[in-house]
């Protein structure tokens, strides 16, 4: 399958209006975002795991990484609630569930051999955000020459600058809403822009946005 899977050309999904699409674990469902592959693949999905429901022990070859967007996911490193971000290395196991049930955002197969190590965030954590002018706050949630991920929390109101990315740039809208270009984006929506894009954020509700850079160059 392959779905926006040229990563050199811009793509953008509504993910709510995307219909649930059963996996071939009992419970587990996904709203396919980009895939590049069949079962295994290079894959970015909202992946969501009825209550009580477990995926079957795997090895994630090329890296895993998520963000809980509601619930509590747990493997046998921990149990995380919303708002928790995780990074499984390649090579890394383990058994998914959960038990009052959950929604994340997952990224599959896109890390490089030289990532090792296993990161678990609590996204709440006051510690983690600091001011980036205009109101705006980030939480830098992971740092690497081959990208960088961080959460941003937009003010009602705020107008950023016009930004370019020299190596291309990845969203998604957790909360409240998206403005690029006078056109409005509700929680749900996935953007991926290419090289070279430029992007001017603003939100009039105020926003919390994922946001990874670097990593499509």
């Amino acid at each position: 399958m392959q779905l926006n899977a040229d990563l050199s050309r811009p793509a953008e999904v509504d993910s709510a209006a995307l219909p649930w699409v059963a996996s071939p674990m009992a419970g587990v469902e996904r709203r396919m975002l980009e895939r590049d592959g069949e079962e295994v693949a290079r894959a970015t999905s909202l992946v969501r795991y009825a209550p009580g429901s477990a995926f079957a022990p795997h090895t994630h070859g090329a890296g895993e990484e998520f963000l809980v967007l509601e619930g509590v996911f747990s493997d046998e490193t921990g149990d995380f609630r919303a708002g928790f971000y995780v990074r499984n290395p390649p090579g890394s196991r383990h058994r998914p569930s959960s038990a009052p049930g959950a929604v994340i955002l997952v990224k599959l197969r896109q890390m490089p051999p030289e990532e090792t190590e296993m990161v678990r965030l609590d996204t709440h954590a006051a510690g983690l955000w600091h001011d980036i002018g205009q109101g705006a706050r980030e939480a830098l949630l992971f740092d690497a020459p081959w990208e960088r991920v961080a959460m941003l929390r937009l003010p009602p109101g705020y107008a950023g600058n016009r930004e370019t990315w020299p190596r291309g740039a990845e969203f998604f809208v957790v909360e409240g809403e998206l403005v690029i270009d006078d056109i409005p984006r509700r929680a749900g929506t996935w953007l991926r822009l290419p090289p070279q894009s430029h992007l001017a954020l603003a939100s009039r509700t105020g926003a919390l946005l994922y946001r990874k850079t670097g990593h499509l160059g």
